[in-house]
């Protein structure tokens, strides 16, 4: 079982300056609470309670305001500072003693997930003994991702990042998950052309010892990259949509806490004294 799980909130966001020069993307609102809130949120519906937030270096602060250390969410929440980005890989050598030779999940901070039966597939993601497991997702322009060629148990026998021809219509989306070997081969990769450390190199290391798994997040799901302002406003309309039509919130950690037994009522009414008044503490306070 995979207990651990590593969010990537660093990076300088560039794309969505100059909104990020004074604050972290992921503490930007995706509707009504803060991005961050919805990839911590797939760890927890993955049952994952032991986690590190990777975030830049002097934002430490800004994190800790709005999460703590998870106790008011009945997990554990640790930081740790990147001075700057060395690439994803570079996030299992930061969290190199967090990980303390255990299999992990990563999740980058910016990405969005919204499934029907997704935490069932979550849960069954957690299961991995060894090797790696990566979430796929269909996609219109795959020049445009990392992209997979699957076979039909679901092992991936060809992985191609950006390809200029034709490979596979299913995009590497970013939720990974690792068995313990993965910092030992993160500390052999070599930075590309842009000077960092490529995802699509460790994931390839497992792919040629045929140890690379996906599963699909299929048509009922939703997979969207925030790392625009146009992709960040269609997230946040996405989000808008789906919570004033159904009634429900997606990524209210409090209530995901509350599912899993983590917490009881008592504490939903020390959040709601946190949060103050507003529309996310009058959901809360349908729960007690």
């Amino acid at each position: 079982m995979i207990k651990k799980a590593i969010i990537l909130a660093g990076g300088k966001g560039t794309r969505m300056s100059p909104l990020t020069k004074a604050v972290n993307k992921q503490l930007l609102p995706i509707y009504d609470k803060p991005l961050i809130f919805y990839p911590l949120s797939i760890l927890m519906l993955s049952k994952i309670k032991d986690i590190l937030i990777i975030v830049n270096k002097g934002q430490l602060n800004q994190y800790k305001k709005i999460l703590p250390n998870g106790d008011n969410l009945g997990i554990k929440i640790t930081y740790k500072e990147q001075n700057h980005p060395k690439g994803l890989p570079d996030a299992f050598l930061i969290g190199e003693k967090f990980i303390n030779n255990q299999n992990v999940a990563l999740i980058l901070g910016d990405n969005f997930f919204y499934g029907q039966n997704l935490s069932s597939k979550l849960l069954e993601c957690t299961k991995l003994k060894k090797g790696a497991k990566v979430i796929l997702h269909k996609v219109i322009k795959p020049e445009l991702y990392g992209v997979a060629k699957v076979n039909k148990t679901g092992t991936i026998k060809l992985l191609k990042e950006k390809p200029k021809k034709f490979i596979s219509d299913l995009a590497i989306t970013g939720l990974y998950f690792f068995d313990k070997k993965v910092v030992e081969y993160a500390k052999k990769l070599k930075p590309s052309k842009r000077k960092e450390l490529e995802i699509t190199d460790l994931l390839n290391i497992y792919c040629k010892k045929k140890q690379l798994k996906s599963d699909i997040l299929g048509r009922g799901g939703a997979w969207l990259d925030t790392g625009s302002i146009e992709d960040f406003y269609k997230t946040s309309a996405f989000v808008s949509a789906i919570e004033n039509r159904q009634g429900f919130k997606i990524a209210c950690l409090e209530e995901i806490s509350l599912n899993n037994r983590w917490i009881t009522k008592k504490q939903i009414l020390k959040s709601i004294e946190f949060y103050g008044k507003c529309e996310y503490s009058n959901y809360l306070r349908k729960f007690i």
